[in-house]
């Protein structure tokens, strides 16, 4: 699927391609049980191997969540590893009390993390659409974090084959909503800003970075439809599915051919 003037589409990765908040949602009920016939993992090792209580265990893994959201990482201080698993050696001693048990909190944010990744994946009618698009334009992915998370996540949900290009932006100087990282990207793929579209979830890091880089168009996956705050940088395009990409970019198509017919009309009436 080609457009007239767009030769590339940036794609972001959690949360856009892949539903990492549910992932790491279902891993974290996994390290802690619901007693039912699906036993969760971290909350079980917590009750049957530690002995605590239910209540306990969802209270470390509920503090853990806050910490993660909250999260402000430096890799020049310290590897995320050592940052996360400080995350569950935290929670387990505000909840706790005592003192602190490191092997523990490891023990749980590797347990964590693998069944995290475990429920990383990219969606057939995903993989479809990307497919589809790839015979038209040029694919990249673009993603914000930590290198070794990231390249985790994406080695997990196996989508390399569907870009022509992957960036991290733990990798960079710069990550987004940095202009130079999307100006990076365009040179990766040879491609000139204004002829490059942005799809990502977050209106901070990939609708500013688009609009700050001068990317053609900027959509915005908003899941739940909610309403942006008024001091939200705004998106050419909105779409509650990832799936309805194909259908903006026709818009877009529509809209071009329109404005070429009108300019047409227009110089043959000079």
């Amino acid at each position: 699927m080609g457009v007239h003037g767009v030769k590339a589409v940036f794609f972001d990765l959690d949360n856009t391609l892949v539903d990492t908040a549910a992932a790491g949602r279902r891993a974290i009920e996994e390290v802690l049980p619901l007693r039912a016939s699906c036993l969760l993992k971290v909350i079980n090792a917590l009750q049957s191997k530690h002995h605590y209580g239910e209540g306990e265990a969802r209270v470390i893994c509920d503090k853990v969540q806050a910490k993660l959201l909250k999260e402000c990482h430096d890799p020049a201080k310290m590897c995320i590893t050592d940052l996360r698993i400080s995350h569950w050696e935290e929670a387990i001693q505000e909840t706790i009390g005592g003192q602190a048990n490191r092997n523990l909190a490891a023990e749980c944010y590797f347990l964590w993390k693998t069944t995290r990744l475990q429920h990383l994946t990219l969606a057939e009618d995903t993989r479809g659409m990307l497919t589809e698009l790839r015979k038209g334009v040029r694919l990249l992915l673009l993603t914000n974090g930590d290198k070794q998370t990231q390249r985790e996540k994406i080695e997990a949900c196996a989508c390399q084959p569907y870009f022509d290009a992957i960036v991290v932006g733990g990798e960079q100087k710069e990550e987004k909503p940095a202009p130079s990282i999307f100006h990076y990207c365009c040179d990766l793929l040879g491609v000139q800003p204004a002829e490059c579209v942005m799809v990502g979830d977050s209106l901070d890091t990939d609708i500013q970075g688009g609009l700050n880089a001068g990317l053609k168009a900027t959509v915005w996956l908003n899941k739940a439809m909610t309403a942006p705050v008024d001091t939200s940088p705004v998106p050419h395009y909105i779409i509650s599915s990832v799936l309805d990409l194909p259908a903006v970019l026709q818009k877009m198509e529509r809209k071009i051919n329109a404005k070429l017919g009108t300019d047409h009309t227009a110089s043959r009436n000079e």
